[in-house]
């Protein structure tokens, strides 16, 4: 069960210490290097989205980039203001919710790493990635929105419910990047061994003889496995703090 305790202080505001929401006041400068690096980061990506014509990466990294200066935006209001509850809300829900569509990038990527190195090697053809686990991707991010907005309507009076059911939304998508995880693994592990699924393809992509991993695929590949370890890294650390106060 999610205990949302910072929010459990609502009544009385004018009472409370500054650290009652958060159990600290968010730092200025912290919050202002996150605001400004992340605001970099979604524009770089907006314009190489652009550029190189790959849309998929507005809806998902460029929109992760600006759910992620809005939640840093209402820690820096927060620390201007560390018992307002509007910033608090903002910081929890944006913050939350904006690496789910970090996490449908990393599909996507991963699909097009296994075209190039070779479908044999993968359980499923590359598409199903996208489509299987995006799909849960956004199952999870609409039960997060939905706990989010029903802790944010019922602030005044229990939020714990709403809380409990982003809980359950982070929870899914922890299981969601377990199995993507033992699947992406089981790809490298089969392609580095040279122990392909088939010796012939069974779905319609036709076989190509596996290409040698490239420069730019490995840094590729690390990227989107150290992304992956941050990803579950950060859900299972939701999942413990939500025992206490989620205004981390």
């Amino acid at each position: 069960m999610a205990n949302f305790t910072g929010l459990n202080v609502f009544f009385r505001p004018q009472t409370l210490p500054p650290t009652a929401l958060y159990g600290y006041v968010p730092s200025e400068t912290a919050t202002l290097a996150f605001i400004i690096l992340f605001a970099i980061s979604t524009v770089i990506h907006f314009g190489q989205a652009v550029y190189t014509r790959l849309w998929w990466l507005i809806p998902t990294i460029c929109v992760c980039g600006g759910l992620e200066v809005a939640g840093w935006s209402g820690r820096f209001w927060s620390h201007h203001n560390p018992i307002n509850y509007s910033a608090y809300l903002l910081q929890i829900c944006t913050t939350i919710m904006a690496p789910t569509f970090l996490l449908a990038a990393n599909f996507v990527i991963f699909g097009h790493i296994i075209e190039r190195l070779g479908t044999s090697y993968s359980r499923f053809p590359p598409k199903w990635y996208s489509i299987l686990f995006i799909t849960c991707d956004v199952i999870a991010l609409i039960i997060q929105g939905t706990g989010g907005g029903l802790a944010s309507a019922h602030i005044k009076t229990n939020p714990t419910p709403g809380g409990n059911v982003m809980l359950g939304g982070i929870t899914f998508q922890l299981a969601v990047i377990v199995i993507y995880t033992f699947l992406a693994a089981e790809f490298f592990i089969r392609y580095m061994s040279n122990k392909p699924f088939r010796k012939t393809m069974s779905y319609t992509e036709s076989f190509i003889d596996p290409k040698p991993m490239t420069r730019k695929i490995m840094i590729m590949s690390l990227g989107i496995a150290f992304c992956t370890l941050c990803l579950f890294i950060r859900s299972v650390a939701l999942v413990f703090l939500s025992q206490g106060s989620i205004g981390f």
